[in-house]
């Protein structure tokens, strides 16, 4: 199985979308299952990108090509895991809050969290508040995310978390921010569970919540 993994791992790596759908079907041709494929393929690939960006060798561009790699192999793969939910390990919910449009770092956040294995509801943009909880409690969702790079939008991550305590899901739900009007000191201040710097320390922030 070794070869097929290791040319699939490189393809993303490398970013080379055109090559991926090709490369995930020669894993499954050759007899390697999917759940197998998504874990030591494609999610060992986003964890190598992540290394890479963290140690800035590779930049925005580099990371959301990988990205796009990735979902190419995810394409195939998820449909052939049974819908059984085995393969994943949560759930999470990605929003960029309401009145903002900023959604670069929600993509690569996206393809981070993705890439442990996790299942990314990605809601997109400029999203109202009840919409990002009733997304979370229709999902059963372990994880809400949110982002924001504009500070008259701060508003909509402290009524996550007021929404988040009347319905009872505190606690359930963890609820982690970033962008670049936030601060570890705002994310205490509101009450939220975590808070990333950037996208690498988001995918650490998850997997933490989610015992990975």
């Amino acid at each position: 199985m070794g070869a097929e993994i290791d040319a699939l791992i490189d393809i993303v790596v490398k970013g080379k979308i055109k090559e991926a759908a090709a490369a995930t079907n020669a894993c499954l041709d050759a007899g390697i299952d999917a759940k197998t494929i998504i874990f030591d393929g494609l999610s060992a690939a986003m964890a190598i990108v992540g290394d890479k960006y963290a140690a800035k060798q590779y930049f925005l561009p580099q990371v959301l090509l990988s990205a796009n790699t990735l979902y190419q192999g995810l394409n195939i793969c998820l449909p052939l895991l049974g819908g059984d939910g085995s393969a994943s390990k949560g759930t999470a919910v990605l929003a960029v809050v309401e009145g903002d449009v900023h959604d670069i770092g929600k993509n690569i956040v996206k393809a981070m969290i993705t890439g442990l294995g996790v299942n990314t509801i990605d809601l997109g943009k400029d999203i109202p508040i009840k919409d990002i909880i009733a997304a979370a409690e229709e999902n059963n969702a372990d994880i809400i995310a949110t982002s924001t790079l504009m500070t008259p939008t701060l508003a909509g991550m402290k009524q996550v978390e007021a929404d988040l305590k009347e319905k009872g899901l505190k606690g359930k739900v963890k609820h982690m921010i970033g962008g670049g009007a936030t601060s570890k000191e705002f994310a205490d201040q509101i009450g939220a569970d975590g808070w990333s710097y950037d996208a690498v320390e988001a995918s650490h922030v998850a997997a933490g919540f989610l015992g990975l």
